[in-house]
């Protein structure tokens, strides 16, 4: 079997174009998704760091899920902006932090469990991510 050539080989992504192509790819999903709603979903995205700096990240991801539950079932709308933002950044921190689940219950679990050290790093990635996060969602307004 061939290897590939130095030409054809994928180049390796550093860490802030892998954050770039998460929140491209997680904008084009909510795009897709919500349609009519995105621009919903553009503005929590912008104001999610301001509200992670006001209250801190547990408690930003405590309001997502629950601004995200049906008030009948209690459970996540599929179809809502803070339910997709949530996933979205969850997921984010799980793809940094493997050993970080990417469900609400086992998050929160977690974080609750996290020495400071651990808890401010993954604050720290949940900032970096955002700041892409806000560009990538921005930009897909007017995009396809």
């Amino acid at each position: 079997m061939a290897t590939p050539t130095q030409a054809q080989a994928k180049p390796r992504q550093t860490l802030e174009q892998q954050r770039a192509q998460h929140a491209w790819d997680c904008a084009s999903e909510a795009k897709k998704q919500l349609r009519d709603d995105y621009d919903k979903y553009v503005n929590l995205a912008k104001s999610a760091p301001a509200l992670i700096m006001n209250s801190g990240l547990m408690q930003v991801l405590a309001f997502l899920h629950e601004k995200s539950l049906d008030k009948k079932t209690r459970y996540p709308k599929p179809d809502d902006p803070h339910t997709l933002i949530g996933q979205h950044l969850r997921n984010a921190l799980h793809k940094r932090f493997s050993d970080l689940p990417a469900d609400f219950q086992s998050a929160m679990g977690t974080l609750m469990k996290a020495d400071s050290r651990r808890f401010q790093a993954i604050t720290a990635e949940a900032f970096a991510w955002l700041r892409w996060m806000r560009q990538m969602a921005a930009a897909r307004v007017k995009g396809d």
